[in-house]
C-alpha cells in the first residue's frame, strides 16, 4: 500500500467517523426547554439542602472537638 492510498483511507476513515457520530446524535432524544428548567431548579435545591446539613454538621463537630480537647 502506498503512502497516498493510505493517507486516502485514513482520511475515508475520519469521514466516517464523524457521520457515524452525526447519526446517532439524531437518535438521541433530546429534552424540552420545561424538563431542562425544572432538572435545573431540582438539583439547585438539592446542592443548596446538602450544602446547608453539611455546613451544620461542620460546625457541630467543630464544637464538639473543640470543646472536648481544646476546652473552649
Amino acid at each position: 500500500m502506498t503512502q497516498q492510498t493510505a493517507a486516502r483511507k485514513k482520511g475515508f476513515r475520519l469521514f466516517n467517523y464523524f457521520g457515524e457520530i452525526i447519526n446517532e446524535l439524531k437518535k438521541v432524544v433530546w429534552l424540552t426547554r420545561r424538563e431542562i428548567v425544572y432538572l435545573t431548579g431540582l438539583v439547585l435545591v438539592v446542592v443548596i439542602i446538602t450544602g446547608i446539613v453539611l455546613g451544620v454538621l461542620d460546625y457541630g463537630f467543630s464544637e464538639l472537638v473543640s470543646r472536648l480537647f481544646v476546652g473552649g
